[in-house]
């Protein structure tokens, strides 16, 4: 695809580094003007500085009050990729309350509230895309509560998708299995973990960034102009065991 998002304006959070960074990459080289939401720091900076005019960083905590005042305040958009979100892998029985909070926080009531304001101005044409996981369709050790926020947004997207498909608004999710960014690279550093994920991937290898930015890209093209309410999984064939 070349150019296919000219003249889009999308938001972008978590846009600072890993799969955002990424994201927001191939957004603009696309032709898309990105608002990349992240809290302040060198990386926002850097893309920022990389990305040049197709890029305005938003230095706002995706769960804060300002993130949605901007919102309120800038054009309406023509594509929202809800990408931030964290983990805190603990066995079930050990989850802490803070942990519990934290990822309800981040991973569900935040990408509701901005998906929300965003939507609101939204018009006919436009993109609502969730980043879950693999997660989101299945279960895994030590992954109880990411796996129920992950979960919890497929739900809401379908949901999402039914309710403004009227107004001409597409909703859906990409899925991804394991990419390394800086999420993921203390989880790959235990030798245990990194077999366990190259049993469960069919195809011995994991996604890259540019792989899962690219299926975003595709999804709020106009080539996916029919597709709402669906998720597209990047997982190597994990989910299909």
């Amino acid at each position: 695809m070349t150019g296919v998002l000219e003249g889009k304006r999308a938001l972008v959070t978590g846009a600072s580094k890993g799969l955002g960074r990424a994201i927001a990459r191939a957004l603009a080289a696309e032709g898309a003007h990105i608002s990349g939401v992240a809290r302040p720091s060198p990386e926002l900076d850097s893309l920022a500085g990389e990305l040049g005019p197709d890029f305005e960083p938003w230095p706002h905590d995706v769960t804060g009050e300002a993130v949605l005042a901007a919102i309120d305040a800038a054009p309406p958009f023509d594509i929202l990729v809800n990408n931030a979100g964290t983990n805190r892998p603990q066995p079930f029985a050990e989850v802490e309350d803070e942990a519990l909070d934290l990822m309800l926080g981040l991973n569900v009531r935040a990408p509701f509230r901005i998906a929300r304001a965003v939507a609101r101005r939204m018009e006919r044409g436009a993109a609502i895309i969730h980043m879950t996981s693999q997660m989101g369709h299945v279960g895994s050790p030590n992954r109880t509560v990411y796996c129920m926020t992950k979960h919890a947004l497929e739900g809401l997207s379908k949901a999402m998708a039914v309710e403004l498909a009227p107004a001409g608004i597409r909703v859906n999710c990409v899925a991804p299995t394991f990419v390394k960014t800086p999420l993921t690279e203390t989880m790959f550093a235990d030798p245990a973990f990194a077999a366990f994920v190259e049993r469960m991937i069919p195809m011995r290898e994991l996604a890259t960034a540019e792989q899962v930015a690219a299926a975003v890209v595709w999804l709020a093209s106009p080539a996916a102009g029919m597709i709402t309410g669906h998720s597209l999984l990047i997982d190597g064939g994990w989910t299909a065991q």
